[in-house]
């Protein structure tokens, strides 16, 4: 089955193609981020009119890589929720109307899962059952994985995500848009042992999660040293270290907790975050400690992308699943919502 691949969700249009025999044929990306730089995060307007500007480019784009024409087509998969609503229905309204045009079955696509399942595009996937946490700019979520489909809530953030607060972390010391990424870099610089930030939560029982105070402690410390008169990019680059070595043991503390509570050994990291350096070392030495066995997509794969999408899709088109013409996006959209495959 060759299936197309929409990814609408936020601020980059993602289109790929999978081939359920071949694998990825091929995938393209374009990102949004110059557009909105300039406003220090995603305006969810110029995002939706941007997605409507690039869709059928990519599309064509994508096809003629593959040489594969549109009546090649066995179905297409789009992303439907979780997202901002208006970019969600510029690549829904797409992908309903193209499906429409070529008489082949059409799906929505759970963001989330695409992001779990983003692993098994590589050439050694992960086997059920395991543990995974996604963690990305709106999503820090630790779930059991039995299969497709088969998901269990184990721990969700109470408040801010992972991805979320570095982004503010980032705002606070106005390091610009994409906050993330500038963090991380700049952490890089940082002297591990200059500040100490807490762990939020990992003092209680539990697999939930909150980083809003880990923001507020970012915000305190900087203030503190700006009145001080050290607001030096090495200062900056000190706070981020520690922010940042917070966030990597925050959640390695939840994923051990988490692995010990299903009797799990196999763990995967997906979503935008799971691409952070010192959060990946974390996890490599929980697991390499454990003896146990620890999956990511390839860094490419960590944002979002088309390629995700168009595998999930292709496993529930597969087993017959699709939804009819009367098509609707979900902005907030619960993963244990979704039927098992």
């Amino acid at each position: 089955m060759l299936v197309l691949g929409i990814e609408s969700s936020c601020d980059e249009t993602g289109i790929a193609l999978y081939d359920t025999n071949a694998g990825l044929l091929t995938h393209t990306l374009y990102t949004q981020i110059e557009l909105h730089a300039q406003y220090g995060g995603v305006v969810p307007e110029l995002a939706s009119r941007d997605h409507i500007r690039k869709l059928s480019p990519l599309i064509k784009q994508s096809l003629a890589q593959a040489n594969v024409s549109f009546t090649q087509l066995n179905g297409i998969a789009y992303t439907a929720g979780p997202g901002l609503m208006g970019a969600l229905l510029a690549g829904a309204s797409v992908a309903r109307s193209l499906a429409y045009a070529l008489n082949i079955p059409a799906i929505g696509v759970h963001h989330m899962e695409g992001h779990l399942l983003a692993p098994m595009l590589e050439p050694s996937p992960p086997a059920f059952p395991f543990v995974c946490l996604l963690v990305s700019g709106g999503h820090s979520m630790i779930v059991r994985v039995d299969g497709i489909g088969q998901y269990t809530l184990l721990g969700d953030t109470l408040d801010d995500a992972a991805g979320e607060a570095f982004d503010k972390t980032a705002k606070l010391l106005d390091l610009g848009y994409p906050g993330g990424p500038n963090v991380s870099n700049l952490a890089l610089k940082g002297v591990a042992t200059r500040y100490h930030f807490p762990r939020p939560m990992v003092d209680r029982p539990g697999l939930d999660m909150s980083f809003s105070g880990l923001k507020t402690f970012t915000l305190n410390t900087w203030q503190a040293a700006v009145k001080a008169g050290d607001d030096s990019e090495q200062t900056k680059a000190d706070i981020c270290r520690a922010f940042e070595l917070a966030v990597a043991d925050t959640l390695a503390v939840k994923c051990k907790r988490a692995l010990e509570q299903v009797g799990f050994n196999r763990l995967v990291v997906a979503g935008g975050v799971s691409a952070n350096r010192e959060i990946r070392a974390k996890l490599n030495a929980l697991m390499l400690k454990r003896g146990g066995e620890v999956f990511y997509p390839r860094l490419e794969f960590c944002t979002d992308n088309g390629a995700m999408i168009a595998y999930a899709g292709a496993q529930r088109l597969l087993a017959g699943q699709h939804n009819n013409l009367s098509f609707a996006t979900t902005p907030r959209w619960s993963l244990e919502d979704l039927p098992a495959v």
